[in-house]
């Protein structure tokens, strides 16, 4: 087989393991949120111990930027670990969601998310359009929607929160066409298996984040609080 048959075929792979990878990170994430859901213990420590939360929020800071700084010198195997570390770790958070929201609007709203994750992803593969032109202005909205959600932790007002919500909902929406371009333009740069093997695990990272932030602003609008 030629070196640009090789080529072809690493790269016509290439979108099939990134989004086999965000499926895994996914699965992965649902079942240790349920995993530690169950846990009275766990749930307790949780929602009482602010070390614990700050600590897994830190946690996943540091897994990602040590994914996405040093994927050059990571082997495969470390990459793959760190986005499973980093799926494991996002599951523990989301568990929390089982204890403020009702189980059926946690699933609709997932189906929901579903829905529009999957119509933005296929516009951001066919589209002709540059969507890099919103890069500047995405970033601007996720320091935003950041620095927003910290002053909400103090003033503590439903509708400042849902205001946060509807622009992140907007955000993560444009983000998900965006980074399928970004995705699709990657897969165009491949020349070797190993390079296909770790641009996989950041384009898998890209879209869970864009799935996940998603999900969390929509249960914001969408879900239904326990009693």
């Amino acid at each position: 087989m030629s070196y640009n048959s090789i080529v072809t075929q690493v790269r016509d792979t290439f979108l099939y393991r990134v989004y086999g990878y965000m499926a895994a990170g996914l699965a992965v994430s649902a079942a240790t949120a349920v995993a530690a859901a169950s846990s009275p213990a766990f749930m307790t420590a949780l929602f009482t111990s602010k070390m614990l939360l700050y600590g897994l929020f830190i946690a996943q800071l540091a897994v990602v930027i040590v994914l996405t700084g040093m994927l050059n010198s990571m082997s495969y195997g470390s990459a793959v670990f760190a986005y499973g570390l980093y799926a494991v770790l996002t599951g523990l958070t989301l568990s929390s969601i089982f204890v403020i929201y009702e189980l059926p609007s946690i699933g609709l709203t997932f189906a929901v998310t579903a829905g529009m994750f999957g119509v933005m992803a296929v516009y951001g593969y066919v589209t002709k359009s540059d969507l890099s032109g919103m890069r500047s202005i995405l970033m601007m909205g996720l320091v935003g929607i950041i620095i927003a959600s910290v002053i909400n932790m103090f003033v503590r007002s439903e509708t400042f929160d849902l205001t946060i919500a509807c622009v992140g909902v907007v955000v993560f929406t444009l983000l998900t066409a965006y980074d399928v371009q970004r995705i699709k333009w990657i897969r165009s740069a491949i020349v070797d298996e190993e390079m296909a093997q770790k641009a996989a695990i950041i384009g898998a990272l890209m879209l869970y984040l864009d799935f996940i932030n998603l999900f969390l602003m929509l249960l914001r609008l969408l879900g239904r609080r326990r009693d």
